[in-house]
């Protein structure tokens, strides 16, 4: 399959779950109802992912995995497969499949579906992993999908008549399992839609598509494979997915994330596992970074991230200014500007032989004084490590006009090591009815740019370190590239006429005024 006859069935894909969910949510908000319609698609795909694995394991036995599990010689062969390899065990009984039937055609009236029964099938999952390696990968994952919510229902027969819709529909959808991209790309696309419904808080748990892209390119160039990709305000873990997709060898030996946000952590397991990445092979932590820090040692090959920009935080935390990660450049920001901890943290993880960050920040890191003014000298002068400052346009957030900047860092700059790259993006993007985008030619031309590295007229300056020193280590993008204004084309003919009526108004109250003396006598 193509990638764009993927993208399109993607998106219709995504547009019928949409459909789902304001047919469905009634008196629920859809930024709610998302929980039980996304836990379900992925309790769908650990279902039918369960049964295509192991009926490939059958395959020279005859048997599928519904007609062997029952059977002394083989349950405890595939109880022990499935775990080791999937890291979760679903039984027969509680498949996916086996719910829509029991809603569809029960066998009898004892048979019919309830919602107890997909409780006890999400319960029986969970227990499988419990003692195992796979165990913190699983754990609460259902957590959100509140099946006893009286906001579902009212009794339980409410609950199970809105469930049961929720699993019938889902199952109408067609899902290709052979073609994990599609499936996860649309989980993308949903959680995007959700975004727009939940407005200026959508920004916690995703990233826009066109920004991540972007800085999972500029982290990426000259890379084949990452040992390590980490993301310590991971959301959805949007960007850490965008970055297997731009690296050559799309390989990536470890992924790390940490999200404070239980939902949003929760979302970025889910996403990790329906993207096809094995749960051995990542690692996301539910925890505050500026506070928790579950890395330990670790140090990164490419760490990518869009932090929650302003944050208002306690500059006074006991032991903050003692942390390894903020107290050698001498000073913590003031209490309503957290940004520079993340970078710091960020900086801190970086692998010292190859380590490389792209970060979206609020613009006010470039400039704003005091502490702030101390940290961005210690970076720039001491560490030398940021390699690029990117202005970027406005309105490219769900819920918010706020214009950022994105962030370069790398362990080893080499000959670039006595210059900082400053690109002024900000002209660059499609406009939109409520938010604006980053289309492929803008991306490109800001690739193109970071990659050349040399002075464009209006758009891109290579400032030696002298230069900042000079400016105070003041890194506002206006400072180093000059772009004018747009110009506005003028209409001549209305011109004069404006110029015509404010001259004959002058001369009516210039006549006015000398009448108003006359009679006065002067």
């Amino acid at each position: 399959m193509s990638k764009i006859d993927s993208s399109a069935q993607a998106q219709v894909l995504a547009s019928k779950l949409w459909e789902i969910a304001n047919e469905l949510r009634g008196t629920m908000d859809a930024s709610k109802f998302k929980n039980y319609i996304l836990g379900t698609i992925f309790y769908r795909y650990l279902s039918e992912h369960t049964e295509r694995y192991l009926n490939e394991q059958l395959v020279n036995d005859e048997l599928t995995y519904e007609e062997a599990f029952p059977l002394d010689d083989y349950h405890d062969e595939l109880t022990a497969c499935s775990l080791s390899e999937l890291g979760y065990v679903i039984k027969p009984v509680h498949l996916f499949r086996t719910l829509v039937q029991k809603i569809q055609a029960p066998v009898d009236e004892d048979d019919r579906f309830s919602i107890e029964d997909y409780e006890k099938a999400i319960k029986a999952l969970t227990e499988t992993t419990q003692g195992r390696d796979s165990e913190t990968t699983f754990a609460g994952l259902f957590d959100d999908m509140r099946l006893q919510d009286k906001e579902l229902g009212r009794t339980v027969a409410e609950r199970t008549s809105h469930i049961s819709s929720v699993i019938i529909k889902i199952n109408e959808l067609d899902f290709d399992l052979t073609d994990i991209d599609l499936l996860g790309t649309a989980y993308m696309q949903l959680i995007g839609l959700f975004a727009s419904d939940a407005g200026k808080k959508a920004g916690e748990f995703f990233t826009p598509t066109c920004l991540a892209k972007l800085v999972a390119t500029l982290a990426t160039i000259g890379l084949s494979e990452a040992k390590s990709v980490g993301d310590c305000t991971c959301g959805s873990a949007s960007m850490l997915l965008e970055v297997q997709k731009h690296l050559s060898a799309h390989k990536v030996g470890h992924f790390y994330g940490q999200e404070k946000n239980a939902s949003n952590y929760n979302l970025a397991r889910m996403n990790m596992l329906m993207h096809g990445i094995n749960y051995h092979d990542f690692s996301i932590y539910n925890g505050d970074t500026l506070t928790e820090d579950h890395y330990d040692d670790l140090k990164l090959t490419v760490q990518v991230c869009n932090p929650p920009y302003s944050l208002e935080y306690n500059p006074k935390t006991p032991g903050l200014a003692e942390d390894p990660r903020y107290r050698d450049a001498g000073a913590v920001p003031a209490k309503k500007y957290a940004d520079l901890l993340f970078l710091e943290h960020m900086i801190h993880h970086m692998d010292p032989r190859d380590g490389r960050i792209a970060v979206l920040m609020a613009q006010g890191v470039l400039f704003r004084g005091s502490a702030e003014e101390t940290i961005r000298k210690y970076i720039i002068q001491k560490l030398n490590c940021l390699d690029a400052v990117i202005g970027l346009p406005e309105n490219l957030f769900h819920g918010t006009a706020i214009s950022v900047c994105l962030l370069v860092l790398k362990a080893n700059r080499n000959k670039n090591a006595d210059n900082i790259l400053f690109i002024n993006a900000s002209n660059e993007f499609k406009p939109g009815k409520n938010q604006n985008t980053l289309e492929h030619e803008h991306i490109a031309k800001i690739v193109d740019a970071y990659i050349k590295r040399e002075d464009i007229d209006q758009f891109a300056h290579v400032a030696s370190l002298k230069e900042i020193e000079a400016n105070d280590f003041n890194l506002n993008i206006p400072r180093y590239v000059n772009v004018p204004e747009a110009k506005q084309e003028v209409d001549l003919a209305a011109t004069r006429a404006e110029l015509n009526s404010i001259t004959n108004d002058k001369q009516e109250a210039i006549v006015k005024v000398n009448a108003m003396l006359a009679q006065l006598g002067l």
